[in-house]
């Protein structure tokens, strides 16, 4: 599962055999979400408030290249990498 982003302690990544609707996983420290592109929301699973808020700000800037690289995966092609929170 390759990761598109990270920061902030936060990884950011997408499966190329995943199920729809188009998602990606958040990790940070021990908890992961899945985190639908759009419309924007959880899933499944939880991450920390904080944590949960920086990545809706990220993907909320990033739904286009998000939906890119889902459409990559699809393809099983290569993905590209987006550029963290800063």
């Amino acid at each position: 599962m390759p990761t598109i982003s990270e920061f902030f302690g936060i990884l950011i990544l997408m499966y190329y055999e995943d199920h729809a609707p188009p998602h990606f996983h958040a990790r940070y420290n021990e908890f992961e979400a899945l985190i639908r592109i759009d419309p924007l929301g959880v899933l499944q699973g939880r991450l920390p408030p904080k944590a949960l808020s920086l990545v809706m700000e990220w993907a909320v800037q990033h739904t286009e290249d998000l939906l890119r690289d889902w459409k990559l995966a699809e393809g099983y092609q290569k993905l590209e990498k987006i550029r963290p929170l800063e």
